[in-house]
């Protein structure tokens, strides 16, 4: 039952996606069975031509009747040349036929899988971040290539091939049965044994490609995994390491596919041998009749042709559901994605103002029912304000920033986390994001120019406003001076995942890139970790200037960088252990002194003075 569920859903998940092009599928399939029927006539010339030349028997009625019969007898050299040119048309006009039906096929595919692979893409951009970390970057890059080109070779031949065949193998029945019955009868008797042995044979191979397709994504994942962090495997000398993990998943996939290879084998060996034993018999039993004077010559020749336009046919429709087995693999890991739920946006959510007090009530959130990260969690950032977030790995702080971005979601009895007194829950998400501008500590930078990185967000045309605005963004971000010393300036490309860039410069070109989307709430989740502290405090200095009334929300494990914030909230294994400012926390016995006293050497001491020097001046 449940597999029959799965059937129509894989054949509904295809016709979605070919319905538009129905009448074009319609058109090919027509030129496709015109050709079909253009090469049927060939064994019916040469039946004629060879019973009309040197045979004796009777003739058809149409062949007596065009005068083909006297003129075979009396000129066959001129019946000789007819025949080629008739063979020789219908050659032709099964050609042409065969071309258009290709090219319309080919049309209606390309337009299909173009649909799939944009409704596909754009799904996934909508399937929430827990999904994301759920699956395997290689995996979902599999199932949206290797995958999509399956079913595109589905649809682009085997579909309407299945319609060919089934009208070929119709005709060339129907065909044989009014010249012979008995001689039919006998090529008939073999098709559905190929039959039954075909369906017989993707049923058991079927399972065999679902993990090919998964040891091809795991394969895919090492491989994305490797390139992405190739300056860790060159900085800690792994590229062996590594070469032998590959060899390990690559020998697995490998396997799989010898014994799919093996099992392939199997198939057409004993197909072979039954399609063997399926031609000798029909020409035995054929040459026995035409000895007898139940067949003529060419009715025998004719029987052979059709034969062999029988039996491989029959055999390559077995071929067909052997890959339909894989297509259907295919289609299920494709429907999988698409059939994830999204992100849902409610028509009632709301778009209040962000520039609001933020609040976190009581909130207790752990992953896939795993053990809470935050344990009952309150406090409240005021808007306009700077607040910190201090704690050690696994306390919860970038948790924080998940929940408040929803990136994940609070459910009942969770707590909840309020902007203004009103519930993020019931906040559109869009609208939540573009308020809520994020600095990661390993930010992402798109391989393209540094200027495009930075001024993703502008949206004018003229280009010397665009640098203007993105120079004076990387000046906030004390980045532009770095960027002016490389060969090509703000052009430079980053390289794909910023390779060009160091640690520092890549965190300053996010911050740049941050603080164009100009949002009333901006987070950096230790995005200043790769920075020197004099770096460090120049640009919480510039920050502080371009920020202005926004809500700064600072999360590091860097006292320096936290300790000008208006409040300090500091968490322990995922409680609040403490909440207030520098001075207050200081002068408690708690985590924050210990962590301030181990942090705090001379160089930072005499920095903080300095900086203090430079801000009463000021």
């Amino acid at each position: 039952m449940q597999k029959n569920q799965q059937k129509q859903k894989s054949s509904a998940l295809v016709f979605r996606f070919v319905k538009d092009n129905l009448w074009l599928f319609g058109l090919g399939l027509l030129c496709s069975m015109l050709n079909t029927v253009f090469n049927s006539l060939t064994p019916q010339i040469i039946r004629v031509t060879v019973d009309s030349v040197i045979g004796s028997a009777e003739l058809p009625g149409w062949v007596t009747a065009l005068g083909l019969g006297q003129l075979a007898k009396s000129q066959p050299a001129k019946m000789l040349i007819l025949a080629a040119a008739a063979v020789l048309i219908t050659a032709v006009l099964s050609g042409l036929f065969s071309f258009f039906a290709r090219f319309q096929t080919a049309k209606a595919s390309e337009n299909s899988i173009k649909a799939l692979r944009d409704e596909l893409y754009g799904h996934i951009q909508k399937l929430p971040f827990s999904w994301h970390t759920a699956h395997q970057t290689g995996e979902i890059i599999q199932r949206c290539t290797s995958d999509v080109d399956v079913i595109r070779n589905f649809i682009s031949a085997q579909m309407v091939e299945v319609f060919r065949i089934s009208f070929l193998i119709l005709m060339t029945v129907a065909i044989m049965f009014s010249m012979n019955v008995k001689i039919s009868l006998v090529a008939v008797v073999f098709v559905p044994i190929i039959m039954f042995y075909s369906f017989y044979f993707s049923s058991k191979i079927s399972k065999r490609f679902m993990d090919a397709d998964v040891a091809e994504g795991v394969l895919s994942s090492v491989v994305q995994e490797n390139l992405t962090g190739v300056r860790v495997v060159r900085a800690f000398g792994r590229e062996n390491f590594e070469i032998d993990r590959f060899s390990e998943k690559n020998s697995a996939f490998s396997e799989l596919w010898i014994r799919l290879g093996h099992m392939m084998t199997a198939f057409w060996s004993t197909g072979d041998l039954i399609m063997a034993l399926q031609v000798l018999t029909v020409i035995c039993v054929g040459t026995v009749s035409a000895v007898n004077g139940e067949i003529t010559l060419g009715e025998f020749l004719a029987f052979v042709s059709y034969n062999a336009t029988l039996s491989w046919p029959v055999r390559g429709l077995g071929k067909i559901l052997a890959e339909m087995s894989k297509t259907g693999v295919s289609i299920d890991r494709v429907g999988y994605i698409l059939q994830s739920e999204p992100e849902q946006e409610s028509p009632e959510a709301l778009t209040p103002p962000m520039d609001k007090d933020i609040v976190f009530d009581h909130v207790t959130f752990g992953y896939d029912n795993q053990k809470p990260v935050l344990d009952d969690v309150s406090f409240t950032i005021p808007a306009g304000s700077t607040f910190a977030v201090l704690g050690g790995t696994g306390s919860g702080k970038t948790t924080l920033m998940h929940l408040l971005n929803r990136l994940y979601d609070l459910e009942e009895g969770q707590g909840k986390i309020t902007v203004g007194g009103v519930d993020i829950n019931k906040i559109s998400r869009s609208h939540l994001r573009k308020n809520i501008a994020i600095v990661l500590q390993e930010p992402f930078l798109f391989s393209r120019t540094i200027r495009e990185n930075i001024g993703i967000t502008f949206r004018g045309q003229d280009e010397d406003s665009m640098m203007e605005y993105v120079r004076a963004a990387a000046r906030s971000a004390c980045v532009d001076e770095a960027i002016e010393g490389f060969t090509n300036g703000y052009e430079t490309i980053v390289g794909e995942r910023g390779v060009t860039l160091s640690g520092g410069q890549k965190q300053r070109v996010a911050i740049a890139r941050m603080l164009t989307q100009n949002a009333p709430v901006m987070i950096f989740d230790d995005s200043l970790s790769a920075v020197d502290a004099e770096t460090d405090a120049k640009i919480r200095q510039q920050l502080k200037e371009k920020m202005g009334h926004a809500t700064t929300i600072l999360i590091s494990h860097r006292i320096t960088t936290l300790m000008q914030a208006d409040r300090i909230l500091v968490l322990d294994g995922g409680k609040v252990a403490d909440i207030g400012t520098h001075e207050e926390l200081i002068s408690r016995d708690g985590i924050y002194r210990e962590i301030y006293q181990i942090q705090m050497n001379n160089a930072d001491r005499e920095l903080l003075r300095q900086s203090a020097s430079t801000e009463k001046t000021e």
